[in-house]
């Protein structure tokens, strides 16, 4: 239905043909708002007919001052009391204190007590000296923790450099978002700044993983560097280019126009893998990380777990639980956001739940690392990694639980936009946690090797 509307050059609407939609409206009353009242005919729709709206728009002063305008849409009042906020924050930080004392009273305790004795063996019998070694088997595998992962070191180093990359890259934009250079008054801002921040993030990808893979004495760095820079952008861009092709078949408006996907492969080619082989070409000019202790030849033998506790495969499973139950609720918000078309800006929470979690991924996975190595586990590179890395399967798996609340529809690329997606973000979780949890774990191991006196 529509309002009858005189327009200009003498025509009139007759309720009925579309006849002259496209020519200016003249009689739409001013100062007042229009009603039902004002409807004087309904229009006759017939098959083929084309339906005509009609709105009006009152503009109307308001004492809201312009600095304050977006609070009534950003306030989460009227949905969840800001007190859920701060008892997460309250709980994930009660976490934290709790690891943090266990991380103390069980390695600090233990390993000065052991580097002490182990320090000491030389006034020890051969007895006493064999029964020293039995009680901690940490340091009998001194000649063996330092060498290289025997599977797949270059994935390695692709994986901690875009890990470091990821991981700093969401540190600066939630940072920039919690102090407001990021507010909703510019639609999109905080995507673009993302992708700006993760590509300049670049130089600190390349460099990370130049480094490591010059530790692992790799030879093929042109692949290394060229394999970190395209990693997880040419996951992502496969992903965004099958979704964006999918949704342009079907007219979509959630489709990108074909320029400003131009502009991606331009940004990301132009910027993003420069930055990434110049991070590298410093890498490769830095001296190699020097160890404690020196490699043996052949490798230690790994004996079997003597508990369930002890298994590598459940430690790695399971691990990832607590730092995901210490930002489960502000993953609720932020996924809430994301799917559900609500507005999320309360990035002062998320900064600290962020900061949380890569404590908590540090500290559970310093404790795990230090039972596989007092198990005689030398391989704990990998362990580390995917370990602490495990928190973005838990993200995912909520994801799943997540869907179902959504209520969505049963079309195939509704699935698959949903899940494809998710799966990106479980994998930045993945690299974002695997790399903290691995960077601490190796400057633990090299601490406490560094502090014991080796032959």
């Amino acid at each position: 239905m529509s309002i009858r509307h005189r327009y200009l050059n003498g025509f009139e609407w007759d309720g009925v043909s579309s006849d002259g939609f496209t020519k200016p409206l003249d009689s739409c009353p001013t100062g007042r708002h229009v009603t039902r009242g004002d409807i004087q005919e309904n229009q006759i729709i017939e098959d083929g007919e084309q339906i005509l709206y009609t709105y009006d728009v009152m503009w109307v002063e308001s004492p809201v001052r312009w600095a304050s305008r977006w609070d009534v849409y950003l306030t989460e009042d009227h949905m969840v009391p800001a007190q859920v906020h701060w008892y997460s924050i309250t709980n994930s930080i009660l976490v934290v204190v709790f690891l943090s004392l266990l991380v103390i009273s069980i390695l600090v305790r233990s390993l000065k007590r052991d580097i002490a004795g182990y320090n000491n063996t030389a006034q020890l019998s051969d007895e006493e000296l064999e029964e020293q070694i039995e009680e901690s088997g940490w340091k009998l595998i001194h000649a063996d923790v330092f060498r290289p992962p025997q599977n797949h070191p270059m994935l390695f180093c692709a994986f901690v450099g875009s890990g470091c990359q990821i991981c700093i890259a969401s540190f600066v934009a939630i940072s920039f978002s919690a102090v407001g250079f990021l507010n909703p008054a510019r639609r999109g801002s905080l995507m673009t700044s993302i992708l700006v921040f993760y590509m300049l993030c670049g130089v600190f990808a390349g460099y990370m993983s130049s480094r490591f893979y010059k530790c692992f004495r790799g030879r093929q760095w042109q692949l290394c560097t060229l394999f970190t820079a395209v990693m997880f952008p040419g996951l992502c861009f496969c992903i965004f280019i099958f979704f964006n092709t999918v949704l342009a078949f079907f007219h979509s408006s959630g489709s990108v126009p074909f320029l400003d996907v131009l502009l991606l492969v331009f940004m990301w080619c132009g910027i993003s893998i420069p930055l990434v082989f110049l991070g590298a070409f410093f890498g490769y000019k830095q001296q190699v990380f020097t160890f404690p202790t020196v490699t043996s030849t052949i490798a230690r033998a790994i004996p079997e777990p003597t508990s369930m506790l002890l298994n590598p495969k459940l430690a790695m499973v399971a691990v990832g639980m607590v730092p995901f139950a210490a930002a489960y609720v502000e993953l609720f918000f932020i996924m809430s956001s994301l799917w559900m078309d609500q507005f999320y800006y309360v990035f002062g929470f998320t900064l600290v739940v962020f900061l949380i979690l890569l404590i908590t991924t540090s500290e559970v996975t310093v404790l795990m690392c230090y039972q596989q190595l007092c198990a005689e586990n030398h391989r704990w590179w990998w362990f580390s990694f995917i370990t602490a890395g495990s928190t973005g399967l838990y993200t995912f798996l909520y994801s799943i639980v997540f869907f179902q609340q959504l209520n969505a529809s049963n079309m195939i690329i509704t699935h698959l936009l949903y899940f494809g997606y998710m799966f990106l973000l479980s994998f930045a979780t993945f690299l974002t946690t695997g790399v903290c949890g691995f960077l601490t774990c190796f400057v633990f191991t090299r601490r406490i090797f560094g502090s014991i006196k080796v032959d």
